[in-house]
């Protein structure tokens, strides 16, 4: 497998998400850096698991990379993000608010952009379970949608671009307060698994 010269997609959280967004990169021709709270030395056998192009790394190094994956349960978000320096990355959401929260009128992914100033947010891979999002996106003789909303149109067309070329058929659904609402648990998209012939 070929792996982009783009630079490494970064993954905060190894679980299934987490694992899940690894085999999407790979699919893409991307290199992982996968990172959790409990450091690299913890992650020996998922790295194994995941197989070539996929590494260990601190969460200061996968948040460097240009793409960065929050995968982490909703409730670790700020943990997960905090004291991490934003300087233009492309952060993709693919976080859920399981506990309906009520967040004033905003979506989810609206909070979170509240949380990595200095980034730029796009809600992508939450709509699919980890499972259906870790396998072969080509099915029936044609290709598992996926849906992609930000404030911000060069990071939607980066995260758009990756889950194209990991075989997916994206669709852009436009701002955060928008499109993200429509990705939202117990809305629309939440839980649709589409495939575009």
């Amino acid at each position: 497998m070929n792996i982009s010269a783009s630079g490494p997609v970064g993954i905060l959280g190894a679980g299934r998400l987490g694992q899940a967004m690894a085999r999407t990169a790979q699919r893409a021709g991307r290199s992982v850096v996968i990172a959790n709270s409990r450091g690299p030395e913890s992650l020996a056998s998922v790295v194994s698991t995941l197989g070539k192009g996929v590494s260990a790394g601190t969460v200061d190094q996968a948040s460097a990379a240009r793409i960065v994956v929050i995968a982490v349960p909703w409730g670790s978000v700020p943990d997960a993000v905090r004291g991490l320096a934003w300087n233009g990355q492309v952060v993709i959401d693919a976080t859920n608010d399981w506990g309906a929260d009520d967040l004033n009128g905003r979506t989810s992914s609206e909070v979170v952009a509240d949380l990595v100033p200095g980034a730029r947010v796009v809600k992508a891979g939450n709509t699919l379970g980890a499972d259906v999002l870790g396998s072969d996106p080509q099915e029936a003789g044609g290709r598992r949608v996926i849906f992609v909303s930000g404030d911000d149109a060069d990071a939607r067309s980066a995260v758009a671009s990756l889950f194209e070329e990991a075989g997916f058929a994206a669709i852009d659904l436009g701002s955060l307060a928008t499109g993200g609402a429509m990705q939202q648990i117990h809305h629309p998209l939440a839980g649709l698994n589409l495939i575009r012939l």
